[in-house]
This record gives structure tokens, sequence and C-alpha cells, in this order.
């Protein structure tokens, strides 16, 4: 019975996907030395980034546990069925909380410090969407914090190139999160949800999201430039922009049905690739920067 509790928790806050934050999370702590942290560091890291989404995919599955109700792609959803109940949710609210503040704790003092700022961000970015469009970008500074926090908790300050890392992911996961919220639109309109596609419609959405995938590139290769990275790093960044390009040829505003191979498959992909190809540039630096 607690194990298909468990199963049912793991599947409503979409566990997987943590895969989008977790790589970069991990490239923030390979660039502090441009060397690879020991295992116990990277541990950390992990359960702090595996405490820090699962709360707050809980807290937002909590607090959005209405509007799912009312919404026919998200009904199916463990609270509003009844699968589980809320508050066993908020117990796993409290305990992803305290694994990432022990985590912070175990990797700098700074991190430990720093550790409430993220509890806020991770807190308060489901309430966005009830008043401000900006929900995307703070949904996307949320997972920002992933490589940035890294370094901190690696070098115990602050840095320029960890900072144009972290906007790359907020412009990044913005952008593709404005394409998945463009399946709820006419549902987002009739509730008074303001998500981008909801406030300016489909085609300005879209292209708002266009824009800000060309932005994320740059910013990961100003990060680039000033850490003197090299031809691997680059050629992940190139990936980057195809799987970006080819994200953009999926959608339209008249035919959003690949919306969500391109929210997860392409996007998924490309996090991983990051990781595989910053990896491969601290291995073997061939410096272009």
């Amino acid at each position: 019975m607690v194990f298909k509790k468990f199963k049912v928790f793991l599947e409503m806050i979409k566990f997987e996907h943590t895969l989008f934050a977790l790589p970069f999370a991990y490239v923030g702590a390979l660039l502090v030395q441009k060397d690879i942290p020991p295992v116990h560091t990277l541990l950390w890291i992990t359960l702090a980034m595996v405490g820090a989404r699962t709360a707050a995919m809980s807290l937002n599955r909590i607090i959005d546990r209405h509007i799912d109700a009312r919404n026919p792609r998200t009904a199916g959803r463990a609270l509003p069925r009844g699968l589980l109940s809320v508050g066993e949710v908020w117990v796993y609210v409290f305990l992803s909380f305290a694994l990432l503040l022990v985590s912070a704790a175990q990797l700098s003092p700074l991190a430990f410090k720093l550790s409430p700022v993220a509890v806020f961000v991770l807190s308060f970015y489901s309430f966005i969407k009830r008043f401000s469009w900006t929900c995307h970008f703070f949904l996307g500074l949320a997972l920002g914090l992933a490589p940035l926090g890294a370094w901190i908790a690696i070098a115990g300050r602050f840095a320029l190139a960890p900072v144009l890392l972290a906007l790359g992911v907020l412009f990044w996961v913005a952008g593709f999160d404005i394409i998945y919220a463009c399946d709820d639109y006419h549902f987002d309109v009739g509730e008074g949800i303001y998500s981008i596609p909801a406030c300016f419609g489909l085609p300005r959405a879209l292209t708002i999201s266009a824009l800000l995938h060309i932005i994320a590139p740059a910013l990961f290769i100003a990060a680039g430039i000033i850490l003197h990275l090299g031809v691997f790093y680059l050629a992940g960044v190139i990936i980057a922009v195809v799987l970006l390009f080819k994200q953009h040829r999926l959608v339209s505003p008249g035919d959003l049905s690949r919306a969500g191979v391109a929210f997860f498959n392409l996007n998924g992909t490309l996090s991983v690739l990051m990781l595989v190809f910053t990896l491969l540039d601290i291995v073997f630096p061939l410096h272009v920067f």
C-alpha cells in the first residue's frame, strides 16, 4: 500500500522531469574548477536538487488542485482523483524542503544561508500565474538556480559566468513552458489564468518563445567565453540550438498536437547533451574562446 502510494506520488510530480534541471546543476559544478567534483559533493548536489524539485512540484499540485480538477488535461492527477490526500502531500513538501536544507548545509555555509531564497522561489512560483504572465519566467528562475546553486555550493561565492548560465536556463525554461502552456490556451482564457498564450494569443506566444530560445544559447556562449571553454562545449550549444529549432518546427498556432514531444523529449535531451559536452570539454580541453 505504501509503495503503491509512493509510486502514485512520483507520477503526480512527474519525477522524471527532474532531468531538465539536474544536468545543469552538474554543469555548474563541473565549471567551478573545470574538474569533476568529489563524489560526495555530487551526491549532496543531487539530493538538494531532488529535494528542491520534489517540494516545488508537491506544493504546486496542492495549490493547483482545484484548477486541475476543472482542466480536462489535468483532472486525472492524484489529488483531484483522491488517490492521495492533501495531508499526505504536505508531508512530502516538508520532508523535501528538509532534504534541501540539510543538503545545502553539507555543501557550504553560503549555500545553506541562501537556501531560504530557493525555498521562497520554489514556493512562490505556483501563485504567479494567478496574477501575472511572468509566471513562465519565475519557473525559469526556479530551474535556473540549479547551475548557480551548484557553483555557489562548491566555490562559496558568486561569479558572472554561472549567473549567465543561470539566465540561459531561465530563458530556455520560460520558452518551453510557454509552448507547453499553449496546450491549455482555451482553459486558461476561461479560468482567467495569466499565461502568456492566454494574455497575448497563440501566435505571439510562440514568437516570444522563439525569441527566448535565441537569447538562451547566446547566454550559454557568453558563459563559455568568460570561462574560456572549448570545442566540445561550443558543439553542445550548437546541438542545443538545433534541438530548439526543431522544437519550434513541431508546433504552430494551428497544430499543438506535438507540444508534449517538444516539451519533454527534446528539452530532456538538450539538458543531458549540454552536460555530456561540458564534461567532454573538461576532460579534453580544446580551447576556442
